[in-house]
């Protein structure tokens, strides 16, 4: 297999943000050192920006099974760059300690960078202020906490949930739990001629019996893009609330919670080149304010009685024990990263990643590829889900690994509603991010037609 080209260009340095000293406005001032030269190279025609960024994620750089690393499963998780690396060393090497608990150096140092980490997550998506960032292990529990909080607070029998059947199982499941607690009603939007989640029959569906409003904001499987702006105000017109899934968006193009009016938002971690183990939800600050607990312990309480406890302001309330402290200043990190570079910059660049994706895609024999064709008025997210004619795609992805060294995803993707109104229990997926290059796809087809040869000689 021919190996895609690896520029060998230094990491790029970024400069530490600075926090305002006032404690009632807090405000992040986003001092990162930029891509300037580079960029201007990247706009030149003369490198690109995956070129660019490859350096900076060491995992890249190996051989898998005899062949160069083709990681293209970006949709399930990406890669961590060294800033995020060497930020998770150097929490553990030189101030590991527990947060909001303790008065000596390490445990003030922690809590600083650990507050630091949610201004920045706060600053990244525009929220208004950094109390409206909780910290969870991952979207899927921030989704868990909205509805055991909100959702068995607020809904009652014969109020209307309305969601898309292309969410992911984490925006399905848990409204699923509440309905059957609460006497709530699911109402599922399906798919449009072009395998997009059918948005005017969403609108319709919205009426006053509708309480809230949980959709994607990109699709993990189809790579289309909904308008978040249009749904915000249909559901609020009726007085509904709308929680936007944005796990596929958050990383790859600039979102402004404050622009969208979302009710609430989430995003995991690791997705956004950040660890593991930790994402976030952001909340409107009167609606957190108004929910209960979701778990009990410390942090999250005000004062303990035996018979009574009175509770902390969000977002301590949503906080129990101690947090992943590591992992949020590495998600600090990885935002510090993302932002040097330019979230506008990465989803214009990906966007033509996207379309060189879907094209080579379509020369495959046989090939059926899921989703909206890519045109002037349709975006597609750099992802592609698939199928190959009488090719199980779980054999697809195993070959692919085997001899070429291709990373992709096979399988239902956590979406087997979608996956079952499009027809087939399961897909391939390839997924992109901005280190990414056009080498990588191209050695993905080249070894794509290879293994769809390789099946096919046995017919």
């Amino acid at each position: 297999m021919m190996e895609g080209v690896v520029v060998s260009l230094p990491s790029f340095p970024f400069l530490k943000p600075t926090i305002s000293t006032s404690r009632s406005s807090p405000t992040l001032r986003l001092g990162f050192r930029r891509f300037s030269a580079s960029l201007s190279a990247v706009k030149g025609g003369s490198v690109s920006l995956g070129h660019l960024t490859q350096p900076d994620f060491p995992i890249l750089h190996q051989k898998v099974n005899g062949s160069k690393l083709v990681y293209l499963d970006n949709a399930a998780t990406s890669q961590k760059p060294t800033a995020v690396l060497k930020a998770l060393n150097t929490y553990y090497e030189a101030y590991n300690s527990n947060v909001h608990r303790g008065i000596h150096y390490l445990s003030a140092k922690a809590t600083d960078e650990y507050e630091l980490a949610r201004k920045k997550v706060a600053a990244f998506i525009n929220a208004s202020d950094s109390t409206e960032i909780v910290f969870t292990r991952n979207a899927t529990e921030s989704i868990n906490l909205v509805a055991y909080s909100w959702g068995l607070s607020n809904l009652k029998p014969g109020d209307e949930i309305v969601l898309t059947i292309a969410e992911h199982h984490s925006a399905i499941v848990p409204w699923q739990i509440v309905a059957q607690k609460t006497g709530a009603v699911l109402k599922f939007v399906s798919l449009d001629e072009n395998e997009v989640a059918d948005v005017e029959k969403l609108r319709e569906m919205i009426s006053t019996r509708t309480e809230l409003v949980v959709v994607h904001h990109v699709s993990n499987v189809l790579g289309s893009v909904l308008p978040i702006e249009d749904i915000v105000i249909w559901a609020h017109e009726v007085g509904a609330k709308v929680l936007v899934d944005a796990c596929q968006s958050v990383p790859h193009m600039v979102v402004d919670v404050q622009g969208l009016d979302a009710d609430f938002l989430v995003a995991s971690s690791h997705k956004m080149c950040g660890p593991t183990g930790i994402g976030f939800l952001f909340g409107k600050s009167n609606l957190l304010s108004a929910m209960p607990p979701f778990l009990g312990g410390g942090e999250m309480i005000s004062d303990v009685f035996l018979d009574h406890s009175t509770y902390a302001e969000p977002p301590s309330r949503f906080e129990a024990g101690t947090p992943a402290i590591g992992e949020a200043i590495g998600l600090g990190a990885a935002i510090d990263y993302l932002s040097g570079i330019g979230m506008q910059k990465i989803h214009d660049y990906e966007m033509e990643l996207a379309n060189y994706l879907y094209e080579k895609l379509c020369s495959v024999p046989n090939i059926r590829i899921y989703g909206p064709k890519p045109s002037d008025n349709v975006h597609r997210a750099a992802l592609c889900s698939f199928n190959v004619e009488n090719i199980h795609p779980t054999d697809l992805a195993t070959f692919l690994d085997q001899q070429h060294g291709v990373a992709i995803r096979s399988g239902h993707h956590c979406a087997q509603p979608l996956h079952r109104q499009l027809g087939v229990s399961a897909s391939a997926r390839a997924s992109l991010h901005f280190y990414n290059t056009e080498e990588d796809v191209d050695d993905f087809i080249r070894s794509l037609n290879d293994t769809v040869s390789f099946f096919n000689s046995f017919k």
